[in-house]
């Protein structure tokens, strides 16, 4: 991160695009203490406290949410990549979708399952823009695939309070209007990041994958029911 208040730069006026889609997941507390101080001693990570290191990487996750749920900024999750969001998001989402154990009254599939179709749809959707010629590295597309679970998450969660109560027609569209919004918000974040990363010509062929992965988890989204 390029600050103290992990304020994510996505890149300077003088580097080029395709230079800021090679992301790092290396940061050292020299680089960002030196930028203000540029008498203080070098010294890395390994020399501050553990709380430091863990408040700044939880800030610095909190901030790709943020820049996720408003995509303004097309690069900031590939600068500096990582897997901690994603792998929060998943476990959330496989926890509460996952079913019960009486199969006559499954409301969903089991915890494993919904991790293999994140992980393996993310998979399968890095391996085709990478194929596609996309300049971005695997992990790269991971963490923005991942982070880009978010609108997903905030509606399954909206979709899990509406099933508190007795079951209507009007509230199974309305959890129907609220997986849509998630689907459509998550798709349109994802290509925000990754729309960039893909050449001009095969732009459709990189965003078709990436809208039947949203589409598939959504469909688990607005599927899931009490009984």
């Amino acid at each position: 991160m390029s600050s103290p208040e992990t304020k994510l730069d996505l890149y300077d006026e003088d580097v080029s695009a395709s230079e800021s889609m090679h992301g790092d997941m290396t940061v050292t507390s020299a680089q960002q203490r030196n930028s203000n101080n540029p008498g203080a001693p070098h010294f890395n990570t390994l020399d501050e406290p553990i709380r430091d290191t863990i408040l700044r990487d939880v800030k610095a996750v909190g901030v790709k949410f943020y820049h996720v749920l408003i995509p303004k900024e097309k690069n900031t999750l590939l600068k500096e990549w990582d897997l901690w969001g994603p792998l929060v998001l998943c476990t959330f989402m496989a926890t509460i979708l996952q079913g019960t154990s009486d199969d006559m009254y499954d409301g969903g599939p089991e915890f494993a399952q919904v991790f293999v179709i994140v992980w393996i749809g993310a998979l399968i959707v890095t391996l085709n823009s990478k194929l596609l010629g996309g300049n971005i590295s695997f992990f790269q597309s991971v963490c923005v695939l991942g982070y880009c679970l978010t609108p997903c998450a905030i509606a399954l969660l909206l979709c899990r309070i509406v099933l508190l109560a007795n079951q209507t027609t009007f509230l199974f569209f309305l959890r129907f209007l609220i997986a849509a919004t998630g689907f459509g918000w998550a798709t349109y974040a994802s290509i925000i990041f990754l729309g960039d990363s893909q050449p001009a010509n095969r732009k459709a062929l990189a965003v078709y994958p990436i809208f039947l992965f949203y589409f598939i988890i959504s469909w688990l989204v607005i599927s899931h029911s009490n009984v």
